[in-house]
């Protein structure tokens, strides 16, 4: 019988602790629940960056009471990784020796023969599936043959595949156009955590923190659960920063390029694309990024969209050109950290982050990484203004106007004939409007009216830590939304 508990695991260096308490993954938990108790085969796939937990969830969802299991080696020769599946048919079919396997249609008939001979609702997990295939393989073919020729009749499995490799996992599984074509049934994207549930995380493993904090840390690794459980709760925000990013063998340090070669292939392509949208605050559009780099094609269609669907980067619409002219933004809390303040820092200085707080740098990172926090909780945004239920087009804005250079990060146009203009701005206190800055805004509007000739009605929504001071000059401001309302 499944677990109908799911736990979430935080470590502490040599030890795992399990809370007694789930935190997010509703939805990916009805739809195992859902496969796993069907009535017919399905074959789903759980998919997602490193370190995400897609592991852990299908183990955690179904008790570890699998018919069958296997877990694919990273960078073994294919003789080695037969080798281990035969160990693994040994394991479960309990037998005396592991079957000779001269390559995976052996193993795929072997692994038929031990589930005929179970009875009733049979889950097959196969973990880091990716690294299974070699090239000139004939595992992806086996494996058709396996599922169309035999499984799928079959009515009582429920096969899971799960791999960080989101590159294969799309281009072999998903958009497969040969035998598996529109044979996955279910697939299962796991997404970093939101801001509420980050803070329903380090609350768990007591970390008490206030969501100013909060905000900071999320800006500083994302919601990447693995992430999350290296945080000390006992140590503040800072030392954890120094702890995890600049000391010595710091663990995050470490995981820059790990984590985009095990996602991709030919990964420093991938790299050389956020590495560009790193030093680009406003974004930069897929002809920009081809001159900058002389990727062009299909090739750089291919990069942008897996690093898009790895929430790496997001694609914006220019407002009123929804097809063309797409801004790229880098999204990724983590790389963006990384390759700001750790990738060319050579200090040696272990305390680097609570000697540099204050410094422009880091003031600079701050506002613009508050702007992506709120770019990536749009949905909170959108009840905050009590727009959830409108229907409503997000997308970026660029003046043509070449001497003042007028952007809108997000512009909300919404089909009740208004349009949130938002700016965002990242402060340790109530924010200020003054004259200066009022007739920027005001000025701002002005052309996105001229140029964009719309006739809706644009209204200045802001959103800030801690809401603006009513004074002389706030007046512009129509909506305000503040940090709290990113964490609904």
């Amino acid at each position: 019988m499944l677990n109908q508990t799911i736990y979430f695991t935080f470590a502490k260096k040599h030890k795992t602790q399990y809370m007694n308490k789930l935190i997010g993954r509703y939805k990916e938990i009805e739809e195992l629940k859902r496969c796993c108790g069907s009535d017919q085969s399905e074959f789903v796939i759980v998919y997602g960056r490193r370190r995400i937990g897609k592991t852990f969830l299908v183990r955690q969802f179904t008790g570890d009471k699998y018919a069958f299991s296997y877990v694919g080696v990273r960078d073994i020769s294919q003789r080695q990784q037969l080798d281990n599946f035969a160990l693994s048919l040994q394991h479960y079919g309990k037998t005396a020796f592991a079957p000779a396997l001269t390559n995976w249609m052996d193993a795929f008939q072997q692994l038929r023969n031990l589930l005929e001979r179970r009875s009733g609702r049979k889950i097959v997990f196969i973990d880091e599936m990716p690294w299974m295939d070699k090239s000139k393989s004939d595992f992806v073919s086996a494996l058709e043959n396996f599922w169309n020729g035999w499984a799928a009749a079959q009515g009582n499995i429920c096969f899971i595949a799960c791999g960080s490799a989101t590159s294969w996992m799309t281009d072999k599984l998903i958009y497969n156009t040969a035998g598996l074509h529109n044979r996955i049934t279910s697939h299962i994207y796991l997404r970093p955590f939101t801001l509420a549930e980050t803070e329903e995380y380090l609350e768990a493993i007591g970390c008490h923190w206030d969501r100013f904090q909060i905000a900071q840390c999320y800006m500083a690794m994302g919601g990447v659960p693995y992430y999350l459980s290296l945080i000390h709760p006992k140590e503040s925000l800072m030392q954890n920063i120094d702890r995890l990013y600049f000391h010595k063998n710091a663990e995050l340090r470490e995981e820059f390029f790990e984590l985009y070669h095990s996602l991709f292939k030919n990964a420093i392509r991938y790299i050389d694309v956020v590495k560009m949208l790193a030093t680009k605050r406003q974004g930069m559009t897929r002809q920009e990024i081809s001159k900058q780099l002389n990727i062009t094609g299909s090739g750089l269609t291919h990069i942008l969209s897996q690093l898009e669907r790895c929430d790496f980067i997001l694609g914006y619409s220019s407002f009123g050109n929804k097809k063309n002219n797409v801004i790229y933004r880098l999204t990724d809390f983590y790389t963006l950290f990384y390759l700001q303040f750790v990738a060319n820092n050579r200090s040696q200085d272990e305390n680097w982050w609570e000697h540099n707080m204050n410094s422009p740098q880091v003031r600079a990172w701050q506002g613009f990484s508050f702007e992506l926090l709120c770019m990536l909780h749009l949905q909170q945004i959108k009840r905050s203004l009590s727009i959830g239920g409108i229907a409503t087009t997000t997308s970026a804005w660029r003046s043509r106007n070449a001497e003042h250079h007028y952007q809108v990060d997000m512009v909300i146009d919404r089909s009740d004939r208004i349009i949130n203009l938002c700016e965002m701005k990242f402060s340790v206190n109530r924010y200020m409007i003054d004259k200066d800055y009022e007739m920027l805004l005001r000025d701002r509007m002005a052309w996105f009216i001229a140029e964009t000739k719309t006739r809706k009605t644009p209204v200045i929504t802001m959103i800030t830590t801690y809401g603006i001071i009513p004074n002389k000059h706030s007046g512009i401001v129509q909506n305000e939304v503040t940090l709290d309302s990113l964490f609904i």
